[in-house]
């Protein structure tokens, strides 16, 4: 019994292989037989470990174990600290996004559905549109049966002239303030069980689609699309990853599960924060964009560049966060002095004690 208790080379490989792999990456990351394992392969360590200390021999073999029971008890045991502020949620971000990616889909289904309805409903009745778009999306009410109306209305609408600087960060200004407005309501009403904010959500997509409509009846809209894609990329990701914390929030409401209301907030609070914290520059950048980029006399070609751009940048940006959210940085440089060499004696996986 003495013999199979005692540790092969094979075992003492696949240890030291399971703890770099949960030092390049989060322990949670590990699939769970992989988990079980290395719980497994910790206690006959340090069962070995035990054993060598009572007789006392091999010291070298002695700290060469000891270091690696370290590094597993560590990794298994040892809560990772984590730094508070803002230093706290920017390393929640990437986290954040991995945990939070079914409310991300939600919330974008939210306003594909209000884009539809919107789309629908205009397309079946064109005047609907003054009861579902504010008229100061064009100027006025009347400006809005206009387009509706008139072909040329529509023409002269998305017509480009350069206007001044002053006046395109004054509009800057006035679009950053109005969309954070929307996103930090439909993140703050998530708190009222999520219904708020799968109300605005769906709003907003179905003003997106009865306005879209209007466009979308002449035969060829590229002008309307190169009109809107520039800035309505970072612009509606943005208000969704507000909506995407708004939910998270309203099902740590609703829906606790077997944690207290309380604590199921409490969890929620920092995901929820992350993304919206995303947001904020997200929506500046499509400030930016509408005021210099859409107020131009920018080409067609350049806008779609732009737009396209902003969806490069959003791909890498997620895949990178997602990256992220699988590693974890261990530093385990202060184990050097504790680790030397296995000794080269060792001809065989399970060292006999003398």
């Amino acid at each position: 019994m003495a013999a199979r208790a005692d540790v092969t080379r094979q075992e003492a490989e696949r240890f030291e292989a399971l703890l770099d792999e949960c030092e390049r990456s989060r322990i949670g990351a590990l699939p769970f037989d992989d988990l079980g394992e290395l719980g497994r392969l910790y206690r006959r360590h340090l069962t070995r470990l035990a054993r060598l200390r009572s007789r006392g021999l091999d010291a070298a073999g002695i700290a060469h174990l000891n270091a690696l029971c370290l590094r597993a008890h560590t990794a298994l045991y040892v809560p990772e600290r984590k730094p508070g502020g803002l230093v706290s949620l920017a390393r929640a971000v990437p986290g954040a996004f991995a945990r939070t990616w079914h409310v991300q889909v939600l919330a974008w289904a939210l306003l594909a559905g209000g884009v539809v309805i919107g789309a629908a409903l205009v397309t079946r009745d064109a005047h609907a549109v003054r009861a579902l778009v504010p008229g100061a999306m064009c100027g006025s009410s009347d400006r809005l049966v206009e387009l509706v109306e008139s072909r040329a209305a529509r023409a002269d609408f998305l017509a480009r002239e350069e206007t001044p600087i002053a006046r395109n960060a004054m509009f800057g200004s006035q679009l950053f303030t109005h969309n954070t407005r929307v996103g930090v309501l439909a993140f703050a009403t998530g708190l009222l069980a999520g219904v708020p904010t799968v109300v605005l959500q769906v709003y907003n997509g179905i003003i997106l689609g009865a306005y879209g409509a209007i466009f979308f009846r002449d035969p060829w809209p590229v002008d309307f699309l190169a009109w809107i894609l520039p800035h309505g990329v970072p612009e509606l990701t943005a208000i969704t990853l507000c909506a995407a914390a708004g939910l998270l929030l309203g099902g740590a409401v609703a829906l606790p599960g077997r944690r207290r209301r309380r604590d199921a907030v409490r969890d929620a609070i920092v995901p929820a924060l992350a993304l919206v914290g995303t947001a904020v520059p997200l929506l500046l950048v499509a400030a930016l964009t509408e005021s210099f980029v859409r107020e131009s006399t920018l080409s067609t070609a350049a806008r779609f560049g732009i737009a396209a751009t902003y969806v490069a940048l959003l791909g890498a940006g997620l895949a990178w966060v997602r990256r992220l959210a699988r590693q974890r940085e261990v530093d385990t440089r202060w184990l050097a002095e504790l680790m030397p060499p296995r000794p080269a004696s060792r001809e065989s996986g399970s060292a006999a004690p003398a």
